[in-house]
């Protein structure tokens, strides 16, 4: 049976998601504010953590950031009120591996769990080499860090699994509907512009200031990493 956290302030949503989730098969648990929510992920370890954004004395955002740093491959699902783009960009560079805004529909929300639990799976059963490597760029996966040359990148958790998957598919082009459902699962609205601001930022970060510039556009399509002046 896989474990829940959900972390929640109004006791009803939280009652509504325990029980609601508790049918689909799961084993949940809730916390009503970000102390004990911090205490809890701190002592236990969970296959999947849902948490709203507005909570009191810690922030969904920090929680979800330190969900990521303790257990790096947990997903995460925000909950929230807040629906603009910017809260959704701020939602993914915490760690966020996907977005629902209230009022939401529980079968919505165990097809989403579903697709994430069954993507850490299939992660977790293969075998990563340490590193991956194209040009002067190289990312170390288990430490989570990317350098350009002796130059160490500084990466968001959303930007370092984007750069993870150009990496993984180098010099071939690939179409924003396909990044949205590798990196972002098939939910990813495509009619919106998020793939091209994380595009941007990892050219700001990666590209900036070397000659050969890794990242490409190819118009109309999506996007090629390769090596070119």
């Amino acid at each position: 049976m896989k474990k829940i956290l959900v972390i929640e302030d109004e006791k009803r949503i939280a009652e509504l998601l325990q029980k609601g989730l508790s049918e689909f098969g799961f084993d949940v648990v809730a916390a009503f504010d970000g102390d004990t929510a911090k205490r809890l992920i701190n002592s236990n370890s969970y296959d999947l953590v849902i948490t709203d954004i507005i909570l009191p004395h810690h922030n969904g955002f920090e929680l979800s950031q330190m969900v990521k740093r303790l257990h790096p491959t947990t997903p995460v699902i925000m909950l929230t009120a807040l629906g603009t783009t910017d809260d959704k960009l701020d939602g993914f560079d915490a760690g966020a591996d996907d977005y629902m805004v209230k009022p939401f529909d529980l079968r919505e929300l165990n097809a989403r769990i579903n697709v994430l639990l069954k993507r850490h799976d299939n992660q977790s059963g293969k075998h990563h080499s340490n590193e991956l490597k194209y040009a002067d760029l190289t990312m170390y996966l288990d430490m989570r860090k990317v350098f350009r040359s002796d130059k160490e990148i500084k990466l968001t958790p959303k930007e370092f699994n984007l750069m993870k998957y150009l990496l993984e598919n180098p010099e071939r082009v690939l179409p924003r509907t396909e990044i949205a459902e590798k990196v972002w699962d098939t939910h990813f609205d495509t009619g919106t512009n998020f793939i091209d601001v994380y595009i941007n930022y990892l050219r700001g970060k990666v590209d900036k200031g070397f000659n050969k510039k890794l990242i490409h556009t190819s118009p109309g399509i999506g996007f090629i990493l390769k090596s070119e002046e």
